[in-house]
């Protein structure tokens, strides 16, 4: 499996991504934060509002190289800016999984089961069966 050590760790983001983790927490990031990402539950320790490359990412588990992206209000306007930054974050080898709030908040059961799973898959995975790391499709039924 392999580590994300380095993590593309940008110094210059520290003093944001630390107030973003005290001062703009939206209920859906409290809610999956609280009920399902502790390790306890996950068995991957995750990181909050962390700087990757020129980005600051909701959650990420170094571990496994997995990001976890909850889409508020802030993000309706923003597809093409979010889809450069998937782009990018995914050719740094990182994958993603992207859930809205209302995902977060009315279907936390079923969230909860998509990140087990692709937690499951990427721990279990080698190298050659991740040609291409990238977005988990984990969308919900309409």
């Amino acid at each position: 499996m392999k580590r994300f050590d380095h993590n593309h760790y940008n110094p210059r983001l520290k003093e944001f991504a630390r107030e973003l983790r005290t001062e703009s927490v939206s209920k859906a990031e409290k809610y999956i934060w609280k009920g399902l990402l502790s390790r306890k539950q996950t068995g991957e320790r995750f990181l909050r509002q962390r700087s990757i490359y020129n980005f600051i990412v909701d959650f990420f588990a170094p571990e496994i190289g997995l990001i976890i992206e909850i889409d508020g209000n802030s993000h309706l306007n923003k597809g093409e800016y979010d889809r450069y930054r998937e782009d990018k974050l995914i050719s740094l080898g990182y994958t993603l999984i992207r859930f809205t709030e209302g995902d977060v908040i009315n279907n936390l059961d079923v969230v909860s089961e998509r990140v087990r799973h692709v937690i499951h898959v990427l721990r279990s995975a080698t190298p050659l069966d991740l040609p291409s790391r990238g977005e988990a499709d984990c969308s919900f039924p309409p």
